[in-house]
C-alpha cells in the first residue's frame, strides 16, 4: 500500500519524510520536481505520477507538497484522502498545517503518521481516537515531557478504538452543551466578455462543531435537499435514512469535524453575486492602454459583498501601470506583472471602479490577448444555493444544547474574461 511520504514545501526541499517498510531514496522525488516544473501552476501538477517502479501520488495543501509513494496499484483516491486526513489532523493538531508548525512538533508528527498508518494501510485516522492515543502539544506538556522525558504517547487503548462508534470517546462531558454548523459554499464560475456564464458551480461544506455530553443521536434536516449532487459524508452519517428521506442521521464526532461537503451543477441554480464592467485596450504600435473596471451587485439577495480583491495577470509587456482607485488600494508587481487591487465591501450606492493607463514595451508588438479577472469576495449569512437548515433534533439524552447555523459564500475560481 502507502511505502513512504515526503513533504516538500514550495523552495523543491523536502523537509520530512517517513518510511512504513523499507526505505525508498529520496531521488524518487525527481520525477515529481520534472513535472512540477513541466507545470505553469502548483495547482496543476498532476496528482498521480507513474515512476519505473512506483507511482507518485500527491496533494498540495497550505504550500506544502503531500507525496505519497506506492509499490502496487491501489484506487488513487483512497490514498489523496488518506493524505488530506493527515494535513487535517496536523491543522488540528498545531493550529496549523506549515512548515514550521510541522518542524516545531517533529516528534508528535512521527507518532501521529505511526498511528494512522499501519505497515502501510490506514489505521486510526479520526481525531477524538488519535487525541487519546497522542495528546495534542501544549507549553506545559512540552516542558514536563523534557523535564522527564515522558512523550505525548496515552497509556491506554482509546475507548472508541473497541466500540461500534470508532469516531466517539465514551464518558464525553459538558457544562455547556453546544451543537454549532457552518454551512460554506464556494462559487467557481467563468464569465465571458459579455458576461454571460460560462460554466457556474457551487461547492459546498458543512463543518459542525459539536460540543455534547454523553451520546446524543442527531437528525439535521433541510428545508430543500433535493438541491445537493455528489455528496460526500463522514462515517458517522446513517446513508439508508438520508437516501429515503434526506434527513442526516447520526451519533456526532466529539468537537470539530466535517460533516458532508457537496456539490450544486445546475447551471441555472448558480446565482452569480457580482458582475464586472470591463475596458481593457492596447493600442497597436503604441507604448500606452486603458485599463478601466467596474465591480458591483447583481444577485446578493440583499446581503453585503465584502473581502473583494481582484487579481489580474498584466501581458508581459506591460511596464507599470498608473491607475486611480475610487475605494481600496492597489499594488502593481513589474516582476511578475501581476495587478491586485483591495476593494473591500460594495456599496451600492457607489460602485468602486480602478483606471488608469497602461505603460507598455516601447516597440513591442501589441499583446495577444487581454488579461482575465480572477475575483475573491465573501458574503456573510448566505448559502447562494438556497439550502436552509430546517431543525436539528436531538434523541437519546435528556439536555437542551445550544444550537446554531452560520452560513458563508465565497469564491472559488472566479474568472471574468475580458
Amino acid at each position: 500500500m502507502i511505502h513512504s511520504l515526503f513533504l516538500i514545501n514550495c523552495s523543491g526541499d523536502i523537509f520530512l519524510e517517513k518510511h512504513w517498510k523499507s526505505v525508498v531514496s529520496q531521488s524518487v522525488c525527481d520525477y515529481f520536481f520534472e513535472a512540477q516544473e513541466k507545470a505553469a501552476d502548483v495547482e496543476n501538477v498532476p496528482p498521480v505520477i507513474s515512476t519505473p517502479h512506483h507511482y507518485l501520488i500527491s496533494i498540495y495543501r497550505d504550500k506544502l507538497f503531500f507525496v505519497s509513494v506506492i509499490q502496487t496499484e491501489v484506487p488513487p483516491l483512497f490514498v489523496i484522502e488518506f493524505l488530506h486526513r493527515v494535513a487535517d489532523t496536523f491543522q488540528d493538531y498545531f493550529g496549523e498545517c506549515s512548515e514550521a508548525a510541522i518542524k516545531d512538533n517533529v516528534v508528535i508528527v512521527y507518532e501521529l503518521l505511526e498511528e494512522m498508518l499501519d505497515n502501510g494501510f490506514p489505521l486510526a485516522t479520526e481525531s477524538n481516537i488519535l487525541k487519546e492515543l497522542i495528546k495534542p502539544p501544549t507549553i506545559l506538556r512540552s516542558v514536563v515531557n523534557s523535564i522527564t522525558g515522558s512523550s505525548n504517547v496515552g497509556d491506554t487503548l482509546p475507548t472508541g478504538q473497541l466500540s461500534n462508534i470508532p469516531w466517539r470517546r465514551a464518558g464525553v462531558k459538558y457544562t455547556n452543551n453546544e451543537a454549532y454548523f457552518v454551512l460554506v459554499e464556494e462559487i467557481d464560475a467563468i464569465i465571458d466578455k459579455s458576461g454571460s456564464t460560462v460554466f457556474a458551480e457551487i461547492q459546498g461544506v458543512i463543518d459542525a462543531c459539536i460540543k455534547l455530553s454523553g451520546m446524543p443521536d442527531l437528525s439535521l434536516s433541510f428545508m430543500n435537499p433535493r438541491l445537493l449532487d455528489d455528496v460526500s459524508f463522514h462515517p458517522c452519517i446513517r446513508f439508508k435514512r438520508w437516501e429515503s428521506e434526506r434527513v442526516l442521521s447520526f451519533i456526532p464526532p466529539d468537537g470539530n469535524f466535517r460533516l458532508i461537503s457537496y456539490r450544486v451543477s445546475s447551471q441555472n441554480l448558480v446565482a452569480i453575486p457580482v458582475y464586472v464592467k470591463h475596458s481593457i485596450s492596447f493600442k497597436e504600435n503604441s507604448s500606452c492602454g486603458r485599463f478601466d473596471i467596474t465591480i458591483g451587485p447583481k444577485q446578493n439577495m440583499g446581503k453585503t459583498i465584502e473581502g473583494i480583491t481582484v487579481t489580474v495577470h498584466m501581458p508581459k509587456v506591460v511596464l507599470n501601470m498608473n491607475l486611480t482607485p475610487t475605494q481600496g488600494s492597489y499594488t502593481f508587481d513589474p516582476v511578475t506583472k501581476v495587478l491586485t487591487w483591495d476593494v473591500g465591501k460594495i456599496t451600492p450606492q457607489k460602485l468602486p471602479s480602478l483606471k488608469g493607463l497602461v505603460n507598455l514595451q516601447s516597440g513591442a508588438p501589441k499583446p495577444e490577448e487581454n488579461p482575465s479577472l480572477n475575483i475573491q469576495f465573501k458574503i456573510q449569512q448566505l448559502a447562494i444555493s438556497g439550502l436552509k437548515v430546517n431543525r436539528l433534533d436531538m434523541y437519546g439524552e435528556k439536555y437542551k444544547p445550544f444550537k446554531g447555523v452560520k452560513y458563508v459564500t465565497k469564491a472559488g475560481k472566479f474568472q471574468v474574461r475580458t
